[in-house]
């Protein structure tokens, strides 16, 4: 099953709810829980980790809106539907991240180490059993995500660091980032907290803090740049480029194709522009047909394709050698990315 195949089924949307409403319930309870014990032992750490788990249940909400409002059908003010809802609402979760999360976990580490902070060990039983707890419960989230990364992995024959690499749901995308991110500061604050009960001295906790912040800071920066590029507009996967370029090169009427662009519109929508030029000897009536039918078979074929545009123009010698330039240099593009899935596939294999 190709990507343009598998990336159309809906059921997906319904499986990313799912999983997305597992974050949520685990998050709130975490940040309550974070919150208190924070409030309670003043540890810096634990409101860092309280304030991420605040980020991360908001960005859940935003994430769970994009996608109600992604599946709107197409009206006359957005003819190419709304499936760029889920960019924008992941680009809001990246913000959600950065400035809840990853600003008041630098505030807190900075604070902790000006003013030094009591050198108490109470409230550390609190603490310590409060992160554990996160620690579960973020773990069992995250579980949740790579399960089903795992199995859309199968279903695409390729390996989960290929799915996750290749994966164009964003709200998937955001919810793995979140939880990994999570589980890896909870085990930073663990240990600024061991640490700070073993010597008695603040700062570990602070640092844990600031690396807490960094770690928030990297994310959401790394997820506002996958947002940032899907909204401006991507061009879909070179796999599926190479399927349709193939497909229309062996079209008997077609006899260059000049031009081939594409363009994501969602996860379920993808846009394809074609210049092409056909043999000669036909009249406008064949013509019609012609472009009907391979519009009609490339929508059949690739479901994800349901916009295609078809424009016969007359290809000039310049045309013909920028087509054949950017031809090798798709087909070098998914040779490259094809090795890559082969030496991974080879290293599960050895793995297993």
């Amino acid at each position: 099953m190709s990507d343009a195949q598998q990336r159309s089924d809906p059921d997906e949307d319904s499986r990313t709810a799912v999983t997305v409403y597992v974050a949520l319930g685990a998050n709130l309870v975490i940040a309550l829980a974070k919150l208190l014990g924070g409030l309670f032992s003043h540890s810096p750490a634990l409101l860092s980790e309280a304030a991420h788990s605040v980020a991360d249940s908001l960005n859940e909400v935003f994430l769970l809106a994009s996608l109600k409002r992604s599946t709107r059908p197409a009206d006359a003010k957005h003819p190419f539907g709304y499936g760029k809802e889920r960019y924008f609402w992941s680009l809001l979760a990246a913000v959600g991240i950065f400035v809840m999360g990853g600003c008041f976990s630098f505030f807190q580490g900075i604070e902790a180490l000006r003013s030094g902070g009591p050198e108490t060990r109470t409230g550390y039983v609190v603490v310590l059993a409060v992160l554990g707890v996160a620690l579960l419960a973020e773990g069992s989230s995250l579980v949740r995500a790579l399960v089903q990364i795992r199995g859309n992995a199968r279903k695409a024959s390729r390996g989960m660091v290929r799915e996750i690499r290749a994966g164009d749901d964003p709200a998937l995308r955001t919810v793995l980032a979140e939880d990994s991110t999570a589980c890896l500061g909870v085990v930073f604050a663990i240990a600024g907290v061991g640490l700070h009960m073993l010597t008695g001295n603040i700062a570990y906790e602070a640092w844990a803090s600031i690396l807490i912040g960094a770690l928030l800071v990297f994310v959401a920066f790394q997820l506002a740049s996958q947002s940032r590029e899907q909204l401006i507009g991507e061009a879909a996967d070179p796999v599926l480029r190479r399927e349709i370029h193939e497909f229309l090169d062996e079209q008997r009427e077609i006899d260059t194709v000049s031009t081939l662009l594409t363009m994501r519109l969602g996860t379920r929508s993808t846009l394809v522009a074609v210049r092409v030029d056909l043999v000669g000897g036909m009249d406008s009536e064949d013509v019609e047909d012609v472009l009907v039918r391979i519009k009609s078979d490339m929508t059949h074929r690739w479901p994800l394709a349901d916009q295609v545009f078809l424009d016969v123009t007359e290809a000039t010698a310049k045309d013909r050698a920028r087509a054949a330039g950017e031809r090798r240099e798709l087909d070098a593009t998914v040779e490259v990315q094809e090795a890559r899935e082969r030496g991974g596939g080879e290293d599960r294999g050895r793995q297993e």
